[in-house]
């Protein structure tokens, strides 16, 4: 299984550990409650489950013949849109280590590792951050820092990929980006530059727009703020 490190925006990613003298993949969905903020320690689990895995095909072959493949079955509570509650019963596809012996985790560059499962995700890969190199994202080398910026985008205004197109004249310059929180109505114009950490927050009824050649950095801003065509 292919880890990599754990960073603050990778707190709720699966980890490794030894059990019953065997490698097992820990999902948060298997955590007790009064363990989560500890298993979300980037200090002490300190890498995460990349979800690619090398596998032999004999040996695949032979659990399932002998009908040997054990997959622990997770329990997940989720929320749908329209508010009502369900549980989500899964696997997951890394829990199969368990039925391996000398099943171990590679390490690997965190650049093999690039997730794109909510628009927070989608905002990085867009941004001047990442190029393609011969078919392959690779890290602006202008960005002093080796790690990429927090980013937590309200699922209500964001969580919705036409919404979150909607929201953006053009893709922020990020380079030197560490952390960014936006929440309620939000718009961006073009040619925004985010440094340090930038915090903008619209309260309910509010409409924020971000000017087009603005510079934000270490701001916070909140209240109403609207730029209208003339």
């Amino acid at each position: 299984m292919e880890v990599t490190d754990k960073t603050r925006a990778d707190v709720k990613g699966g980890t490794l550990i030894q059990y019953e003298n065997k490698l097992r993949l820990l999902e948060i969905a298997q955590v007790a409650k009064q363990n989560v903020d500890e298993f979300k320690s980037i200090t002490k689990f300190k890498i995460f489950n990349t979800n690619n895995l090398w596998v032999n095909l004999a040996a695949i072959r032979r659990l399932v013949e002998s009908n040997s493949m054990q997959l622990e079955v997770i329990v997940n509570h989720k929320a749908l849109d329209s508010g009502s509650n369900v549980i989500q019963l899964e696997t997951a596809c890394g829990d199969a280590v368990r039925n391996f012996n000398g099943a171990v985790g590679i390490n690997v560059p965190r650049r093999r590792f690039l997730p794109v499962k909510k628009t927070d995700d989608l905002l990085l890969i867009m941004s001047n951050l990442y190029s393609i190199q011969d078919g392959t994202l690779v890290m602006n080398p202008v960005r002093m820092f080796p790690s990429v910026p927090l980013v937590k985008l309200g699922d209500h205004s964001f969580g919705k990929v036409k919404e979150f197109l909607r929201r953006f004249a053009a893709i922020p310059n990020m380079l030197d980006l560490d952390h960014l929180t936006v929440s309620g109505d939000v718009t961006f114009g073009k040619g925004v530059v985010l440094k340090g950490t930038v915090i903008i927050i619209a309260n309910h009824g509010d409409r924020i727009d971000i000017p087009s050649g603005s510079l934000l950095e270490n701001k916070i801003v909140s209240g109403n703020l609207r730029i209208l065509d003339h």
